[in-house]
């Protein structure tokens, strides 16, 4: 059965055209993806994320059931809604999911994973409980509100109410303030700034309500698709999976050896991955020939394939077509790519290809 969000109606109503993604009645445009994706570059859009999975993590041990469930280390979080990017993996070092950790105390952690995962992570997780004393709590009863942009934080902090205004604009990046009501990250998927706000239905939908008076701009998964490829973050299911490890993903940043005595799952499995070597890598490219980058083409260097694209589009803000490819460690500067038979150039360059609207990818 299909599931719909609490703004379900609103979307309708502001035309939208609806797709199922993940089980989930979703926009994926309202009219147009273009003007959508430019009006979060260069104004304000807002995104309905209410399908994405809210999971409370709380009890005695919440802190190193976290440090074992996750690559990265939570307790570096020091400050209250500190937050922190990590994936979750399986025994062999792949990735069961990526995800958002935010701390508030020692013993209370909020998640935020990924809609098309929603229930093998609960699974996992639950499964990892064993010997700690901790609590899965899984959240079903919110809207869940992404607003991002270059002026989305200034129209979010009138659209707030007036109590919590002064605590969300103090926020810091990869920061969260949280109250019975309200959670408020200053988080995004898009490469702008901006928010990322859970709350109770009513409320969320007043506020998508009270965002659109002032003129910002509903955007589906299209544009979110784009801006996220342009901004060179990772899509789990095509740059991620549970077959690969995030040593070959382009996010070897997100795990954390330093703690020799933290067994977090994988962990073995990555450090053999390493001492073997011959570990292959993430790359940006752009095509030099005519043809646009799509999922599974293959990448050659001469006649030797050597990589797959693993996320591709065309980029609004470059005019231009991109994609994250993961190739051998030898690859550099130049390469082919296989599009309906044909060898097309492309060049290997630097990623993120768009930072704060602005061209920043480098050969």
């Amino acid at each position: 059965m299909i599931q719909s969000t609490p703004l379900h109606a609103t979307h309708i109503a502001q035309g939208a055209k609806l797709v199922e993604f993940s089980g989930w009645d979703m926009p994926i445009h309202y009219g147009s993806q273009i003007a959508e994706h430019h009006a979060v570059r260069k104004e304000a859009g807002m995104f309905d994320v209410s399908h994405m999975t809210v999971v409370d993590v709380q009890g005695a041990d919440a802190q190193a059931y976290l440090r074992k469930l996750l690559a990265n280390d939570v307790s570096k979080l020091r400050e209250t809604g500190a937050a922190l990017y990590s994936c979750m993996l399986n025994a062999n070092g792949g990735v069961i999911d990526d995800l958002i950790t935010y701390h508030f105390a020692a013993d209370d952690y909020r998640l935020i994973v990924n809609a098309a995962t929603r229930e093998k992570d609960l699974a996992w997780m639950q499964s990892q409980t064993s010997g700690f004393a901790v609590e899965i709590l899984p959240r079903n009863d919110h809207a869940m509100i992404a607003v991002q942009g270059p002026t989305a934080r200034e129209i979010v902090h009138k659209c707030l109410p007036f109590d919590i205004r002064d605590q969300v604009a103090a926020l810091k990046r990869f920061s969260a303030f949280r109250n019975a009501q309200w959670f408020v990250g200053r988080t995004g998927y898009t490469g702008e700034d901006g928010y990322e706000i859970v709350a109770q239905i009513d409320a969320g939908i007043a506020l998508w309500e009270a965002l659109a008076a002032n003129d910002v701009a509903p955007a589906g998964l299209g544009a979110r698709d784009t801006l996220r490829l342009e901004a060179g973050m990772a899509l789990y299911g095509n740059d991620l999976d549970e077959d690969t490890s995030p040593l070959e993903s382009g996010l070897r940043w997100t795990v954390d050896f330093a703690d020799s005595h933290r067994q977090f799952n994988g962990r073995d499995s990555l450090q053999a991955q390493i001492d073997t070597g011959g570990l292959r890598k993430m790359v940006g490219l752009t095509l030099e020939g005519r043809g646009v980058l799509r999922s599974h083409q293959d990448v050659y260097l001469g006649d030797d394939c050597v990589g797959e694209i693993t996320s591709g589009t065309f980029s609004p803000s470059l005019g231009a077509t991109i994609a994250l490819a993961r190739v051998s460690d030898h690859v550099n500067n130049q390469c082919d790519v296989d599009i309906r038979g044909k060898r097309i150039p492309a060049r290997i360059v630097g990623y993120p290809f768009v930072k704060s609207g602005v061209s920043s990818a480098k050969p």
